[in-house]
């Protein structure tokens, strides 16, 4: 009994053996891409005159499908495209509204965007001598144009989208994302018509205007490789 219990885990050890053997050769040949292509899901949340205490208030859904244009171990560029649902209402907070009036809304907010991204990592999977990782924080920030439909009041503005996020490398080809954006619009209609200026005080570019966030799962998907896979080339 003893003699195949020893034989056994001989046999396990050397299965063992193989398994890590063969990730570390496929890790080794992991080749880089240049584009990324998947989905985003998550919570989204309004910031403006019906909430100016909470940045996490009333969430609701927001998802959407993303693009990236990989440009190195440390850069990549993003386009979005999302749609997030926003809610609000003045009864919920302390702040009274001229004559004691009471606001609410629902909203759904389309955006489309482009941000760049910084790794603060090499990110990346093999190319061990380039001190790639598997697991890196980011910084995010660009431009977005959203709009709503709302009954009565169709709205398009401009948004600065900007926040911090976590990537992950699964395998090969597969990211896996956790991200927290604010965005600032330029202009004061997403929580409608009423509230567009309570106070009978003129909204600025930089001021007196709505803010929504996003907190997000990704999923992507590399393609594309920046150069051709040599099988004949030597590991290294």
């Amino acid at each position: 009994m003893r003699s195949e219990t020893k034989i056994q885990v001989k046999r396990i050890l050397m299965l063992l053996c193989v398994v890590v053997a063969t990730t570390m050769l496929h890790e080794s040949r992991a080749q880089d891409y240049k584009y990324e292509i998947g989905v985003e899901a998550g919570i989204s949340s309004y910031w403006g005159d019906a909430n100016q205490t909470s940045i996490i208030y009333q969430p609701g859904f927001t998802g959407g499908a993303i693009f990236r244009y990989v440009i190195n171990y440390r850069w990549a560029i993003r386009a979005n495209l999302s749609a997030a649902m926003l809610s609000g209402n003045t009864a919920d907070f302390d702040n009274v509204l001229p004559g004691g009036a009471e606001y609410k809304f629902n909203t759904t907010l389309f955006d489309a965007g482009c941000r760049a991204e910084f790794n603060f990592l090499n990110y990346g999977i093999g190319q061990s001598y380039k001190n790639t990782s598997r697991l890196s924080p980011y910084i995010t920030a660009g431009i977005g144009f959203c709009a709503g439909f709302p009954e009565g009041n169709n709205f398009f503005t401009v948004n600065i989208p900007f926040g911090v996020g976590l990537k992950y490398k699964v395998a090969d080809r597969w990211n896996l994302g956790l991200e927290f954006a604010m965005h600032k619009t330029f202009g004061d209609r997403v929580d409608g018509w009423e509230l567009k200026d309570p106070y009978k005080i003129s909204s600025a570019a930089l001021k007196n205007t709505d803010w929504f966030s996003t907190l997000v799962f990704t999923i992507t998907y590399d393609f594309g490789f920046k150069a051709l896979p040599c099988n004949t080339c030597p590991d290294l």
